[in-house]
């Protein structure tokens, strides 16, 4: 029996609801294109998340803040699985992946998208499929069906409406993220504090670290030329005026903000993370995630701005091909009939 044209796909999310971030609006993104298309899509996610799915979408509140073992949330999952009949099961991260391990059921399919490195992925060995989001991860799996998809976002079009005013009259490096100790702005901080660039460097973003790297810019004597103005609701603009984008974290699945800056045009100098090891020119990468391999980087790359940009035009031309949420979705759909032809076969 061949799969159906129109599929009905669940999308599970087992984060405790609070933090919003990469890994969720990648779901919320698929699940509206695949609807887009005609086909069925059950979010099954915990209830603060509601308001962020179009109502296009069936939404299934999920008490995903308890254990992934605890018995009442392994009844509620399983009952609103025998209700829907999903030909699609697709895992949004590791305790969702979790979650699924054993809920297939003939004629459908499970599979899960993982974001980051973990120690272990043993849960997503039980499920059909596996889709990585960067080389990186899918080189640690031992999965024998995987499929390496890039995240691919929607045009942001040219709204000019940000939520921190954008420094136009001047060039200027940015810097994405939550404030938190994976992105390491302290290093990022203690380098430019150090170098002295010409251009200012700005970094928006909310987190922990705020009070943090406020206090480090203050010691450093920095506050002329290193700004947090918080949270920016459009990164899009601010990326399509500055000069360089820096990422500085430690380890990362596929960053967005690379998504985002090459779609922009804005050349990125970034520490050798997952998804800049995939896109970007040896040297545009640090040796190392360590503070002076950062710091030599931006002594050498940031002199010549815009060689740095040339040598960068063919990452703008693939990502405006390869890193488009049409592009996502084609290769996610393609992979769940893949994998229902196969289950059939079988």
């Amino acid at each position: 029996m061949s799969a159906p044209d129109c599929l009905t796909v669940v999308q599970l999310i087992a984060t405790p609801g609070g933090n919003w971030g990469g890994m969720e609006k990648h779901t919320a993104d698929l699940s509206a294109e695949l609807v887009r298309r005609g086909h069925k899509v059950h979010v099954l996610a915990h209830p603060e998340y509601q308001n962020r799915f179009s109502n296009t979408i069936h939404f299934h509140p999920l008490p995903v803040q308890w254990g992934r073992r605890n018995p009442l949330l392994k009844w509620r999952l399983r009952k609103i699985l025998r209700e829907l009949s999903p030909n699609v099961l697709h895992a949004q991260g590791n305790k969702a992946a979790a979650m699924l391990s054993g809920e297939g059921k003939p004629g459908s399919v499970t599979l899960g998208t993982l974001h980051g490195t973990k120690s272990s992925h043993k849960d997503f060995d039980k499920l059909d499929g596996v889709i990585a989001v960067s080389k990186g991860i899918q080189q640690a799996l031992t999965h024998p069906d995987t499929k390496l998809i890039h995240n691919g976002i929607r045009p942001h079009g040219n709204s000019v409406i940000t939520t921190h005013r954008i420094p136009e009259s001047q060039d200027f490096a940015l810097a994405i993220g939550r404030l938190e100790p994976v992105k390491q702005f302290d290093n990022l901080i203690a380098a430019w504090a150090t170098l002295k660039p010409q251009l200012p460097l700005y970094i928006l973003g909310n987190g922990s670290e705020a009070d943090a790297l406020r206090s480090q810019i203050e010691r450093l004597n920095a506050r002329g030329f290193i700004k947090l103005p918080g949270h920016e609701d459009n990164p899009a603009a601010w990326l399509q005026h500055a000069s360089v984008c820096v990422i500085s974290s430690g380890r990362e699945g596929f960053p967005y903000t690379l998504v985002e800056a090459l779609l922009a045009r804005c050349p990125v100098l970034s520490t050798p993370v997952n998804g800049a090891l995939d896109l970007l020119p040896a040297d545009s990468l640090a040796a190392s995630t360590d503070p002076g391999a950062l710091q030599t980087l931006l002594s050498e790359r940031l002199a010549d701005l815009e060689g740095l940009k040339n040598s960068q035009n063919v990452c703008f031309e693939r990502a405006s091909q390869e890193l488009t949420l049409e592009a996502m979705t084609n290769l996610t759909a393609d992979f769940y009939y893949q994998l229902l032809r196969k289950k059939t076969a079988n």
